[in-house]
């Protein structure tokens, strides 16, 4: 950074003027020309930082004509649906509406393994599920809604295929993100992306413009695809979901118990599909392992695992085995960003 500043500011001789603020101005101002006076919009609103910076934006600039819908689709963690209506409601006032897809998403999602299918499967039906619920606008409405907001970052869209017009670059698809890659081609809406060419760094500085209550604007970031990319095969396997929304809770909680949260980027479990051998009481099993994963990181597109306590590490795996009887085994990923990814999967 400060062979940057040097180069800008005493090298290149330009002014330091730039300000996030010019952002949002700019990003409302696009909003409104894009949509125009008369059309509603609906936007994918999943808790997340990302998605409810780019919703309480268009909110700001388009009012009541902002249609948001949470999906609750089956692969959410522990009790997410109850917490974030909850917050959306009472905190930011956003009009929202909750969908339960849940039996769509895993009836498409049964028997399916490969990453990337799982990643267009899943980003295929919450399009289906913002086009019925269009239709159901219409109804109401008496005009359809054209537009579809979704709170995609600039990581999301360089991971998800190489620059336009590249050709035959060095740079390769990374993986396709639901948002992005895994869209259908014959999709009915025109994307609002207000966010599009920001890092998440800059996101939540970008909230806190919009005032959107701290406590979203800390929370670790979460994959669209949710826990499917989280349960390493199939993710209808026996209990894997119910598994790893409990294990997920149990390490996450107890970061925020022992006051490392705020210095985590993202932590999470993930569900191995591994039988292992063990003893819980007197009895031997043979059950399921987990992984744990906690990074730190500045922007997402690169991250170092986070460095626990080994006691605090040893509590977590104790609690997690004495409360899941499915699992028998706890892992902890020591992997940096690069060679691995964020997520597993």
């Amino acid at each position: 950074m400060e062979t940057l500043r040097h180069f800008l500011l005493e090298v290149a001789g330009v002014t330091a003027e730039w300000k996030l603020q010019d952002i949002l101005t700019e990003q409302i101002e696009l909003v409104k020309a894009a949509v125009g006076p008369d059309e509603h919009v609906v936007c994918a609103l999943s808790g997340g930082v990302d998605s409810t910076v780019a919703a309480t934006l268009v909110h700001r600039a388009i009012g009541d004509r902002l249609h948001c819908v949470f999906v609750d689709n089956g692969l959410c963690r522990y009790k997410e649906g109850e917490r974030v209506m909850g917050t959306f409601k009472s905190d930011l006032h956003l009009p929202v509406t909750c969908v339960d897809a849940t039996d769509m998403f895993l009836s498409r999602l049964k028997g399916v393994v490969d990453p990337e299918k799982k990643r267009k499967i899943i980003g295929a039906a919450f399009i289906a599920v913002f086009e019925e619920f269009s239709v159901q606008l219409e109804k109401e409405l008496g005009k359809k809604p054209a537009f579809l907001v979704q709170g995609t970052l600039y990581p999301d869209v360089i991971e998800s295929c190489p620059p336009p017009g590249s050709g035959k670059s060095h740079s390769h698809t990374i993986k396709s993100h639901h948002n992005v890659g895994g869209l259908p081609p014959d999709m009915q809406f025109k994307l609002v992306e207000p966010l599009k060419w920001l890092f998440k760094d800059e996101v939540r500085k970008l909230g806190a413009l919009l005032e959107v209550p701290d406590s979203f604007l800390k929370r670790h970031p979460f994959p669209g695809p949710g826990l499917a990319v989280r349960i390493l095969g199939d993710v209808t396997q026996g209990n894997a979901l119910e598994t790893i929304r409990l294990a997920d809770e149990i390490f996450v909680n107890s970061i925020r118990e022992a006051g490392l949260y705020d210095e985590i980027w993202q932590a999470f479990a993930v569900y191995l599909p591994v039988k292992t051998v063990g003893v819980q009481g007197d009895k031997r099993t043979h059950s399921n392992a987990i992984a744990l994963r906690a990074i730190t990181s500045e922007d997402g597109m690169t991250a170092d695992w986070y460095h626990f306590d080994s006691k605090f590490l040893a509590d977590v795996s104790s609690k997690i085995c004495n409360s899941i009887r499915d699992i028998n085994r706890v892992v902890y990923d020591i992997t940096s960003k690069p060679p691995s990814t964020v997520e597993w999967e």
